[in-house]
């Protein structure tokens, strides 16, 4: 499961964060996971509770949020939708996409005290 070492890296960030800016509780973090970022996101939260643990951010809340997938049609050459790697385009049925949006893992967000 390789959103433990994901969740690790998030504390390495929080502890190098309250270094810098002179906190020292995590009360909430939030989380942008694009869809297509292989990244679980209930397997996340456990691993976040599980390594939070003892930390500046033990009891802190994780908040999750799923931004959509959006891939550049090489053919049409508009941003569309996507839900998936390979999908087709919805405006041509172009095969060529570039994804545009949609694999981050990104800490949008921290409530620090």
């Amino acid at each position: 499961m390789h959103e433990m070492s994901l969740c690790e890296s998030i504390l390495a960030i929080l502890k190098d964060r309250a270094a810098r800016d002179n906190f020292t509780e995590v009360r909430r973090v939030c989380v942008d996971v694009g869809p297509l970022s292989c990244v679980e996101p209930d397997a996340l939260q456990f691993g976040f509770d599980v390594v939070m643990k003892g930390s500046l951010a033990e009891g802190a809340k994780l908040e999750i949020s799923r931004p959509p997938a959006e891939a550049l049609c090489l053919t049409c050459f508009r941003t569309v939708p996507v839900q998936r790697r390979f999908d087709t385009c919805p405006e041509c049925g172009g095969e060529a996409l570039q994804v545009t949006s949609g694999e981050e893992l990104k800490i949008r967000e921290l409530e620090v005290v």
